[in-house]
């Protein structure tokens, strides 16, 4: 058995870490043939709400950067055609996958893929006393791990750091190394009705909130909470009988 050498890296920025509830704001992809870069994409995502200053804080990334940008709707098929069918490859690749699921579903875009996640090699064959994030598992290695929390950086980190896991562990390794199915099952998200827009507006004006995301491109699950939310935290509109 050979190591695999052929794989997309990705890395995604998000506003926060359920893929139901929330939004990528940056992606980042590498294709890499036989060890060697053969292309590579990046995109903001305009995920038509205000990010946390935690968020901010961690990434760099502020509302005034995405503001122009796309939605996701608008560039996943680009990113979906640009993984092909080579396995995708990135530390904790879970979780990027199961974002990208989630958009892909949401476009009626098919997305079944398999990965090679660099956080559980490293949990294989890093010393147990070792801290395995990215940076961590970086430095160990001897990779350069620059603009950290970025999403390209991210994703050239964990392509490098690939690489020299491979080297130090050698054929021996192929096994553990052999990429694993991606399992997420998704269910595609449905845009908030019409009354649920109208009832969300009715509770920021009536309660004076000024609303940190856009309506028009919430879906029915997202509307509801939202709904429950205000009306938990302020009231609901008394009319007059």
């Amino acid at each position: 058995m050979t190591v695999p050498n052929s794989y997309t890296a990705v890395d995604l920025e998000t506003t926060g870490l359920n893929p139901k509830t929330d939004k990528i704001i940056e992606i980042a992809a590498i294709r890499v043939i036989d060890g060697q870069i053969t292309a590579e994409k990046t995109t903001f995502v305009n995920p038509h709400q205000a990010l946390s200053p935690d968020i901010r804080s961690l990434t760099g990334i502020c509302d005034e950067m995405l503001a122009d940008a796309p939605d996701i709707g608008q560039v996943i098929g680009e990113y979906v055609e640009f993984a092909r069918d080579l396995p995708l490859l990135g530390h904790n690749i879970r979780f990027d996958y199961s974002f990208l699921k989630h958009a892909a579903v949401n476009h009626d875009l098919e997305f079944e893929k398999e990965g090679l996640d660099t956080l559980r090699f490293c949990r294989a064959f890093m010393p147990k006393e070792i801290p395995k994030s990215l940076g961590s598992a970086c430095a160990y290695y001897q990779v350069k791990h620059g603009n950290a929390h970025r999403a390209m950086g991210d994703a050239r980190a964990a392509h490098e750091l690939y690489q020299a896991l491979a080297a130090a562990v050698g054929e021996s390794g192929a096994e553990i190394l052999a990429p694993g199915p991606l399992v997420c099952k998704v269910k595609k998200e449905q845009p908030a009705l019409k009354r649920q827009k109208e009832v969300l507006r009715e509770l920021a004006k009536y309660h004076r909130i000024n609303l940190t995301v856009d309506i028009e491109y919430l879906s029915r699950s997202e509307a509801s909470r939202l709904t429950d939310k205000i009306i938990a935290q302020y009231g609901r509109i008394r009319r007059d009988i």
